[in-house]
């Protein structure tokens, strides 16, 4: 019979049952567990700047001759995620489409690098691979930028416009004070200079502790309860380990660059108001003339849509594209269905422009 609220003491017993099954499968399975990689696709350094090194990916069939793309990803985390695992890999599906893919790898900084600014990772590590790319090449790189590797993009491509040949941008932030941007109102209100001051380089942890704050229970309650439910299944398991274990692998953050990027971007919004400056040059979104290609996702927590399709109206160019797909902030590029729209839908874009 059931109750009040829809179950009955046999719904009860039968939870507690199942619940006791997973348990018991999980203790014998964990044990076996491996310890989980990322980075499936076989890569080559070919250039490097100190701890930053630039690597080609390499696919199983050559390249279909179009301009290379660099991939620009954000110094939060490292760049694994567009290239996570089997069937799950973002490079995967532009190499088999035919792409020529590169990534910049930012490293690990130590306090060596407590004093690097944005300065030195647009002007000196972007504009390195790209120049060394276009040595190679003969001519100017396709660059996609994601996340805050987008925002970097969008502001190395309009301080040096005729060294892009087309722009893709992914959960990109152009509008840093939308309402619904948690974590802009946070950050607005941070004394920078002291944390920056007293800390040095940021540490990773304190970063991974501010995001997982963003959802609390989400994140640190209710996917560690859904634990529970894969434990019996090794696909899943590993699947979950892997996550965690690229969520947690992030490195500490350069101290004069993450002053740089909090009160120019955070708390000025800067891009909205053609505020920032990079070294001694300004900043003006006016100047991106080469296509451009803007990819948001709907259910973005980090970058909320508005903020990305901010862009629009802001470049010179008059070949503006902006695509939303069904996902979160990291979904985009793992989910099944990202899987098969994104990357395709890249690779159409940039043939367009070939």
């Amino acid at each position: 019979m059931k109750g009040p609220l829809g179950f009955g003491m046999d719904d009860l017993l039968q939870e507690t049952l199942q619940l006791q099954r997973k348990l018991a499968d999980g203790l014998k399975l964990l044990p076996d567990v491996e310890d989980v990689g990322y980075g499936v696709t076989e890569r080559e350094e070919v250039w490097s700047d100190g701890k930053v090194k630039l690597y080609r990916f390499v696919g199983a069939q050559p390249p279909s001759g179009q301009p290379p793309l660099l991939i620009v990803y954000a110094l939060v985390n490292r760049p694994y995620m567009v290239d996570l695992q089997d069937g799950r890999s973002l490079v995967q599906k532009l190499l088999a489409a035919g792409q020529d893919v590169y990534v910049l790898d930012w490293g690990y900084p130590d306090r060596s690098e407590r004093f690097l600014t944005l300065e030195d990772y647009l002007l000196r590590y972007v504009d390195g691979a790209v120049d060394h790319l276009h040595a190679l090449y003969g001519g100017p790189p396709n660059v996609l930028g994601i996340c805050q590797g987008g925002v970097f993009s969008l502001c190395y491509a309009a301080l040096r416009p005729h060294k892009v040949r087309n722009l893709v941008t992914m959960v990109t932030p152009v509008d840093f004070h939308t309402p619904d941007n948690m974590l802009s109102h946070w950050a607005r209100h941070v004394d920078v200079d002291l944390f920056v001051d007293t800390l040095g380089n940021v540490p990773a942890d304190l970063m991974n502790a501010s995001y997982l704050m963003l959802k609390p229970f989400r994140l640190n309650v209710q996917k560690y309860v859904g634990l529970v439910d894969i434990l019996d299944d090794r696909q899943a398991l590993e699947d979950f380990l892997r996550m965690e274990k690229w969520i947690f692998d992030s490195p500490d953050l350069a101290g004069e660059a993450f002053r740089e990027f909090v009160k120019q971007f955070y708390q000025a919004n800067g891009l909205m108001h053609g505020s920032i400056r990079i070294g001694s040059e300004t900043v003006d979104l006016a100047r991106l003339r080469m296509p451009v290609l803007n990819i948001y996702a709907e259910q973005d927590h980090l970058v909320p849509p508005m903020a990305s399709k901010a862009l629009r109206g802001r470049t010179g160019t008059t070949d503006y594209t902006e695509l939303g797909f069904r996902g979160g902030h990291i979904g985009i590029y793992v989910s099944a269905r990202a899987q098969r729209e994104v990357p395709s839908a890249i690779h159409d874009w940039l043939s367009e422009r070939a």
